[in-house]
């Protein structure tokens, strides 16, 4: 949750012309993090929990690509960029852990 607030935040610098588009494509991919992972977890079967990890992990590999692309236009500084890259990886590893965890689990 706590990258869903800093992404916000990240995102409040783009310029207004990009409202409709790179500021709703982050808020929207960082958003479907904590989401696919909630709704994963409240399924029946382990199968659906992780094929909801892995969309959570497709939506941070997109957030990833897309605070790049801020970056390389100018809309954050190289360091806020910079920042934001590594809590993303962080979440992307802790993802990854968990998926792992699960699937030990598989029959």
């Amino acid at each position: 949750m706590d990258l869903v607030v800093h992404v916000y935040d990240f995102a409040q610098g783009f310029p207004r012309d990009e409202a409709y588009g790179l500021t709703q494509q982050v808020r929207r991919a960082v958003t479907s993090v904590p989401s696919n992972i909630a709704g994963g977890h409240g399924r029946d079967h382990l199968r659906e929990y992780l094929h909801h990890l892995s969309m959570a992990q497709g939506s941070l590999a997109e957030l990833d690509t897309q605070s790049e692309i801020a970056g390389r236009l100018g809309y954050a500084s190289t360091e806020l960029v910079r920042q934001l890259l590594v809590e993303v990886a962080a979440v992307a590893r802790q993802l990854k852990a968990l998926r792992n965890a699960l699937e030990r689990k598989l029959p």
